[in-house]
Parts: structure tokens; sequence; C-alpha cells
């Protein structure tokens, strides 16, 4: 990590445990599902609501953000939690109900880091309203930079109404996860960018991704094995191995996070933790 930019941001991840690992077993985090749509289609994610799967994608409900902002409230009366996150089940950005959750939450008296995920497709248009509800770290999930790779990742891109698929739709969303990327740097939100690693695809491009989120300003790389879902179903997991080594690819380039659960959309407290690695235990009131 560059030195200027380490110090500049380190009151904020020492005490995120998804981007300081020695933060990761001691202090947690509380994920809020309210954004449920996406306006991409993954070749490996399904999306659902249940309560027994424990990945990215799945929660056991949706909650409205006045809904959420109790619920934080009830939560982080239970342990050390640093962190409120949106995460899904959908994109955050696709969300009218992600800016009125950060919205409320400025309003409110929780001291919380401001946390969000995304595919990245409409950071050019909200980067400097995010900005201004105080979100301080961002992950970004870029899988690609080249077109050619990135059409055979993606079903399509919905993007402004319209429609766009294999190369033209992978085009689109590349440029705006870079441009994205950039404009939120330079307005000091700390990024971090996740990759899925899939054998046979991208597996040899991934360090290519780092050397450009890098001139972008991200400060750190998390490489993420493949759950074989949806029509990549048939794809192998990557082996721990095969992860390691791109992993330590990336590791030449920028910093990278090793100690990711891959969590689910409502995932709160401590990561990893069985005792406290939680989520809700509600009944589904909402589906997709």
């Amino acid at each position: 990590m560059e030195k200027g930019k380490g110090s500049r941001f380190a009151h904020l991840t020492k005490a995120h445990p998804c981007f300081n690992e020695k933060m990761h077993d001691k202090i947690g985090r509380v994920h809020v599902p309210i954004a449920t749509k996406c306006n991409i289609s993954c070749n490996f994610c399904t999306r659902d609501i249940n309560q027994d799967e424990k990945r990215p994608g799945v929660a056991s409900c949706v909650m409205s953000p006045e809904q959420a902002i109790e619920y934080v409230e009830e939560v982080t009366k239970d342990g050390p939690i640093s962190v409120v996150g949106v995460a899904g089940p959908g994109d955050s950005l696709a969300n009218e109900a992600t800016f009125e959750f950060f919205e409320k939450l400025g309003e409110s008296d929780l001291d919380l880091i401001k946390c969000m995920s995304t595919n990245g497709l409409l950071l050019p248009e909200y980067a400097e309203k995010l900005a201004e509800l105080g979100v301080n770290t961002l992950t970004v999930t870029v899988n690609a930079i080249d077109p050619e790779i990135a059409k055979d990742i993606y079903t399509f891109v919905n993007y402004k109404g319209k429609i766009y698929k294999g190369k033209e739709g992978a085009e689109i969303l590349i440029k705006n996860q870079l441009e994205g990327i950039g404009k939120l740097a330079k307005l000091g939100v700390i990024i971090k960018v996740n990759s899925v690693l899939i054998p046979g695809l991208n597996d040899e491009h991934i360090v290519e991704i780092a050397k450009e989120v890098k001139k972008r300003g991200a400060s750190l790389m998390n490489v993420l094995p493949l759950i074989p879902l949806n029509k990549m179903k048939k794809y192998s997991r990557p082996s721990c191995a095969e992860i390691e080594k791109v992993r330590d690819e990336v590791e030449e380039v920028l910093p990278v996070f090793r100690a990711c659960t891959q969590c689910r959309a409502d995932a709160y407290g401590i990561p990893g933790k069985k005792s406290e690695d939680k989520h809700l235990r509600m009944t589904p009131t909402s589906h997709y």
C-alpha cells in the first residue's frame, strides 16, 4: 500500500474486519438486506431468500430502510460491531433503499463505518452522492477488464433501461467500473476490489485487473473462489493451490485480503466465528 494512502485511511481500515485481517476475528460487521434489485446478470449468481446457504446473494428477508436502522440499533448492542454495510442481495446502487438507508443512518446516533458493495455499473453516476452520504469504504466486484473474457461471465447488463449483451454489455460495465473506482478514490473513499476466480476463464487475467484498478486508486484486492452455480454450475471450484497462486501474483501489485468468508447479505457479528457470525432468523417477507 502507498505510504501516504495507508496513513490517510489507517483510522478506518484499522476498525474494518473486511479490510484489515488483524481485525477479522475481533471486530464485527452487520449487513442490512435492503437492496433486492440487480442490474447485471452474472453467470455464476443465484439470488435467493433462505436461511440455509452461506454465500453472497442470499438473505432471510428483505428490510425497509426504517427496519434496517432499527435492526442495526439492536444488533450493535450484542457485541463489537464497527461496520454497517449494504451488500445485497442485489446490487446496492440499483436500489433507492440504499440511499435512503444511508441518509437515515447519518441522522442517527450510530457511529459506524459506512460500507457498501456493488458491481460498479452505476458508480460514475452516484460517486459524488455516496461521498456526500459518508460512505467510507466500498467494495467493487471486477471479474475482468477484457471484454472478450467478461462477455463469458455476464449474461446481460441493464443500463439506463436498455439490455446489452455479449461484448457490448461487457464494455459498458468495465468502463463504468474503472471510471467509478477512480472517482470514488479521488473523493477519499477506500476501495477494495473483489475478483471471482473462475478456472479456465479469468484465472490468468486477475493480475491484470489488479494493475488497472491500482492505477485508478484501489487500495486492496480480494480474490474469491467461484461458487459453481447457475450457468457456471459445471465449472470446477478453484483449488486452494490455484487461489493462492493468483493471490501471490496479485500481491506483487496490491495488498491482498485473504480472510474473506463470502458472507450472506444479512450476516452480522464477527466474520468466520460460528458463535458470532450470524444471520437473520426471520420469516421471509419478500421474494424475487
